[in-house]
């Protein structure tokens, strides 16, 4: 078989000799066969040096993603190895976690692919046509390497017509039930891979909500509460307190979905949470995962419009000492950059003066359009406006099973910071 070559201009930026994964148009000087949608093409520097092979796709701006930098025959079994690998990464840097992100498409050299381990359940988004005309082989592999209960797609995400492929989802072979209940740092939490958002659950903060556990105790002597030389807690009336949780934090956790935030606030001790997100089918996912882990008597459930709900709190001059946002992506591509760092900059604006003196800001960005250096400037200055001063606890990105390119700034998207809130 005659693979086509592309050949780079000489003076573009190296990115793909610096790790990135992706050709545009602009950096091809010439093309030589007639590659068609979907084949591999070998990707060769101005001088014909061999760089690397890719998936070609002329109806996308990413022209090219890179899925091998070696010379070898890109078929069936190099992706049931690649698949192999991912989930072996996983096994070694995570042995004891039965659910996660096993591969993370150009992260994983698997370009254009998402494939979630909820258990004994999988689901998979393809994103890209290189994967698409593939999809086959990634599903013979993932039966051969998992052997699971069931396989379930959901490529219904926008950034396929970029593609040119239409939006896809539903079982793969037979239906089962897409209710799963996983695992995480000693919780179980219920997912429906079918009905969640993305593909059913948000793995990449497993380690971000693990953080939590400092925070959410020591908050019984701001409330003026002291211990007698029993151990017996007390309140300034000198009246004993029969509360157990009486130094957890009071949470506000904000785009909860199905709670994840919630229980970990609540395994580690909080004394009441909060739970906020608009959609009433997540909201009631939530309660679930309160009554399924014993925390229905510690938290509350809001269905509403957080920008809403937030502006409202503040004018009713309500306080917590832990306020958590967790937004979805406002930023989907460049163009949406500078009204999504508004949003952003309002709810956490709001969300600071919601925080009592010396409590805690909890917040995060998944827009990777957003940079780190952006998103700690857009909290600068809604802390300016707020009138408060942030003092950092912690600054973190996704988990490990989301691995991350130096040379692809796309592939950390995640910030996730921890802010003591001062009044100025």
């Amino acid at each position: 078989m005659i693979i086509s070559r592309a050949f780079l201009k000489q003076n573009r930026k190296k990115r793909l000799e610096q790790g990135h994964s992706w050709v545009f148009p602009s950096e091809i000087e010439r093309i030589e066969g007639n590659p068609q949608g979907g084949d591999v093409i070998n990707i060769h520097n101005h001088a014909g040096h061999f760089l690397a092979q890719g998936f070609y796709n002329p109806l996308s701006q990413l022209i090219i993603r890179v899925v091998t930098y070696s010379e070898v025959i890109v078929d069936e079994q190099l992706f049931h190895d690649k698949i192999e690998q991912a989930w072996r990464r996983r096994q070694w840097l995570l042995p004891s976690v039965t659910s996660c992100r096993v591969v993370h498409g150009e992260a994983d050299f698997l370009p254009g692919i998402v494939i979630d381990k909820y258990e004994n359940v999988l689901v998979v988004q393809i994103l890209a046509l290189g994967m698409e005309v593939r999809r086959q082989w990634i599903y013979t592999a993932l039966k051969k390497i998992f052997n699971p209960r069931g396989i379930y797609e959901r490529s219904d995400v926008s950034v396929r017509r970029l593609e040119g492929l239409e939006e896809r989802v539903g079982f793969v072979e037979e239906p089962f039930d897409t209710h799963v209940t996983v695992g995480e740092n000693g919780l179980s939490i219920l997912v429906d891979v079918a009905e969640g958002q993305k593909t059913g659950y948000f793995f990449d903060q497993r380690e971000n909500r693990a953080a939590l556990r400092p925070l959410m105790t020591g908050w019984g002597l701001n409330r003026g509460i002291q211990v007698d030389e029993n151990g017996q807690p007390k309140n300034a009336l000198g009246k004993e307190i029969k509360n157990p949780f009486w130094d957890g934090a009071e949470v506000l956790d904000c785009f909860s979905h199905t709670g994840s935030f919630m229980l970990h606030a609540c395994l580690y001790g909080a004394k009441k949470v909060t739970c906020l997100d608009i959609s009433e089918k997540a909201i009631e996912m939530a309660k679930a995962n309160a009554l399924l882990n014993g925390f229905l008597h510690r938290t509350e459930f809001v269905a509403a419009n957080a920008f809403d709900f937030l502006r409202e709190q503040v004018k009713e001059k309500k306080t917590w000492d832990v306020v958590i946002l967790d937004p979805p992506a406002f930023a989907k591509n460049r163009q949406s950059i500078e009204g999504a760092i508004r949003g952003y900059k309002e709810i956490n604006l709001q969300g600071m003066k919601l925080v009592r003196p010396g409590g805690i800001l909890v917040t995060a960005s998944c827009s990777y359009h957003l940079s780190a250096t952006r998103f700690s400037n857009m909290l600068q200055e809604a802390a300016s406006d707020a009138r408060k001063v942030l003092r950092l606890i912690e600054f973190r990105r996704a988990g490990l099973d989301h691995p991350v390119l130096l040379g692809s700034e796309e592939t950390d998207y995640l910030k996730f910071a921890m802010y003591e809130v001062f009044e100025r």
